[in-house]
């Protein structure tokens, strides 16, 4: 009996297999550690197709000891190549899921089956060679099957050769965005036959490796040595009444100065008169996204902004010529519908303390003055240090107000919620920006400017008596408020007689 296990073991284990079974147990252990959870059922049909191939080797064992004919040889080359094609397979994912994303080198499971078929035909050959195959007779005989192979196979065999073409020029890589005719998409791998493409639209497209070496394709985002970001265009049309070179400053400064996440901040947007049409000119903004999943979304968010920003600048979107206007309005509705905004506007005055001592004629005059300026949510309404003769009435949103610093940076300090006012200095007095004010929402503003609210103190000059007091507590209450916060200068403290400077900035 002893001589009998000696003789199976001797046939089951010939010199490194100890070696291979470490091997298997270490690098199966590092796997089920490293890996997870999805991968690891192949990790595990691996080991089970090594276990059936060692069970067969020590089966082979048993047989030679009991003397059985040549059954027990084959049956052991055949373990010896099983087991080995299935170690193969371990250091395949040991190198390709473990050791290499730690380099952070992008791979695909297309570039990982390459290598380790490579690897499968090699250890076959090597098997073969020890068995007294003679290699050269078999590749002969197969060169005559892979020339039959090969026609019968050519759409087939174009995929796989055009795969490999594609890693090889790494022209396409995971992650890339493409776009091949009405396809736009990412790619999410690289296989032997197809190219998975996953839209926007939750569909995976499976594009054949051979279309993609043939056709032109387009990599969206993708520029040597720069980061992913793709030129987008907004498109709208402006009357000819209004100058480009303001629609074009309008609409550049408000997209470049607002903060909307997924516009590149270099290179800087800008915007061009692509046409001169019937009735309009045809107007372009081009901007860089940096989020080319989120396309349609900020190209929204794009023209929310410059929407706004041609309303306050009084610019009206251009209407079709062709559009036919059917609706009647009568004297009463118009009537009606002045006032209802007249109504909307003394609504907003009568919050403000500086207009509490205007009789009712005075507030219409104001209320006449008000000037519509929309913003959207980002838009800077203000900037720490401009000259603005104007004062505004915040009557729908809410905005954040900050302090700039000179190294850069900036503190915030509160936040206006409507019905809310500011600005009044820079109306009365002349004086600049202490603040800086962004739209936290969209928001709706008045704005009344030095000219409209001279008319009313020029005719009674005694209004700065009333009006310079409630300025200095203004200042006072926002210069206390800053301080609390340890901000200090950013209200002007020697403000002096402001009686006077309301008096010599209206030429009193």
């Amino acid at each position: 009996m002893q001589d009998f296990l000696a003789t199976a073991i001797e046939h089951a284990w010939p010199a490194g297999t100890g070696f291979a079974v470490l091997m298997v147990a270490g690098l199966s252990l590092l796997l089920w550690l490293k890996l997870p959870l999805g991968e690891r059922p192949q990790v595990r049909n691996t080991l089970i197709f090594w276990g059936l191939a060692f069970a067969a080797q020590c089966a082979a064992g048993v047989g030679h000891a009991l003397g059985l004919p040549r059954g027990p040889e084959m049956l052991r080359e055949a373990a010896v190549l099983a087991a080995g094609l299935a170690i193969i397979r371990l250091w395949g994912f040991v190198l390709f899921r473990v050791l290499l994303p730690l380099l952070r080198t992008n791979t695909t499971h297309f570039l990982e089956d390459m290598v380790v078929t490579i690897g499968y035909l090699a250890w076959v050959m090597v098997r073969l060679r020890y068995a007294g195959l003679d290699l050269g007779s078999l590749v002969a005989t197969s060169a005559v099957i892979t020339a039959i192979l090969a026609f019968s196979m050519q759409d087939t065999l174009g995929n796989v050769l055009g795969g490999m073409a594609l890693q090889a020029d790494r022209s396409i890589e995971v992650g890339d965005w493409i776009k091949i005719d009405d396809v736009v998409g990412r790619v999410v791998d690289i296989g032997w036959r197809s190219t998975q493409v996953e839209t926007r639209n939750w569909e995976t497209v499976a594009i054949p490796n051979g279309v993609l070496v043939k056709t032109r394709f387009s990599i969206i985002g993708r520029r040597r040595n720069q980061s992913v970001q793709w030129r987008r265009w907004i498109h709208f049309r402006i009357g000819y009444e209004h100058p480009p070179s303001r629609v074009i400053e309008i609409t550049e400064r408000a997209v470049a100065e607002a903060e909307i996440d997924g516009v590149a901040r270099i290179p800087l947007p800008s915007c061009v008169l692509l046409d001169l049409e019937a009735g309009s000119g045809h107007y372009g903004l081009r901007y860089f996204l940096t989020n080319i999943e989120a396309d349609d979304g900020t190209d929204t968010r794009v023209r929310i902004h410059v929407l706004a920003a041609l309303q306050r600048g009084g610019i009206r979107i251009a209407v079709p010529e062709f559009n036919v206007h059917t609706v009647s309005e009568d004297q009463s509705h118009r009537d009606a519908v002045r006032a209802r905004e007249t109504e909307r506007r003394l609504a907003a005055l009568h919050g403000v303390d500086l207009f509490r001592a205007l009789n009712d004629a005075e507030l219409a005059l104001a209320a006449e003055g008000l000037t519509f300026a929309p913003f959207a949510a980002g838009d800077t309404i203000t900037r720490q240090g401009a000259e603005a003769h104007w004062l505004y009435l915040l009557v729908v949103g809410e905005a954040e107000v900050f302090v700039e610093h000179d190294g850069g940076g900036r503190t915030p300090i509160g936040g206006l919620v409507a019905p809310a006012f500011f600005g009044e200095m820079g109306l009365m007095t002349g004086a600049p920006r202490a603040a800086t004010v962004v739209a936290r929402t969209d928001c709706e503003c008045y704005r009344l400017d030095r000219a409209a609210f001279g008319r009313i103190i020029k005719a009674r000059p005694e209004l700065a008596e009333h009006i310079a007091p409630v300025l200095e507590s203004r200042r006072s209450t926002v210069a206390t408020a800053l301080a609390s916060r340890g901000v200090t200068g950013a209200v002007d403290a020697s403000a002096g007689d402001l009686l006077n400077r309301v008096r010599r900035f209206f030429g009193l």
